[in-house]
């Protein structure tokens, strides 16, 4: 008996390739720079080298309770719809030029999921310091990762026109010292 391939064309083929690709293609754009409003914004790279990292390092902390209570909400309502697998409140708390690259929630859950496993799914979550950094404000959070592993999460922060904050990318920086 001979059997039938099915086409390329074929409308479920094409929406797979499509799906594939749209992953494939917010993967790159993650490892491109952005371009903020006030010039180069580091790239939203799940992981990127210590040299990089070091440069923000020595910031001084932004001893203001009311911003850090703002950012902090956004990044654990970020968490939390991830918990509830939400990809609509999630992407909400991203900033426009990321909700642009991503265009789609699912697609932005999707690469979340698969490359940000610590901010996911993460085990503990210990919110550190709010700092000035080179291309904005930075907020540090410690979490243990689902595999047991210690992260320091640097989100970069950005103020809205109307006034709200949202989450411009995420650096994770493994913390090899502190895994359980």
């Amino acid at each position: 008996m001979i059997q039938r391939r099915e086409p390329s064309s074929h409308p479920s083929r094409i929406a797979e390739k499509t799906a594939a690709l749209s992953i494939l293609s917010a993967l790159i754009l993650l490892t491109l720079p952005q371009q903020g409003a006030g010039g180069p914004v580091p790239a939203s790279n799940p992981t990127i080298t210590a040299e990089k990292l070091a440069q923000n390092e020595d910031a001084a902390p932004i001893n203001d309770p009311t911003l850090s209570k703002a950012i902090q909400g956004v990044i654990s309502d970020q968490m939390a719809a991830f918990r509830r697998n939400d990809a609509q409140a999630a992407f909400d708390d991203a900033t426009p030029f990321i909700q642009d690259r991503f265009q789609q929630p699912d697609i932005f859950m999707q690469v979340v999921r698969n490359g940000y496993a610590p901010v996911y799914r993460p085990q503990q979550v210990e919110f550190r310091d709010l700092v000035q950094a080179e291309g904005g404000l930075e907020q540090r959070v410690f979490v243990i990762g689902p595999d047991g592993r210690a992260y320091l999460a640097h989100y970069q922060m950005q103020h809205q026109p109307d006034g709200s904050w949202k989450i411009n990318g995420c650096i994770l920086e493994p913390l090899s010292d502190q895994s359980t």
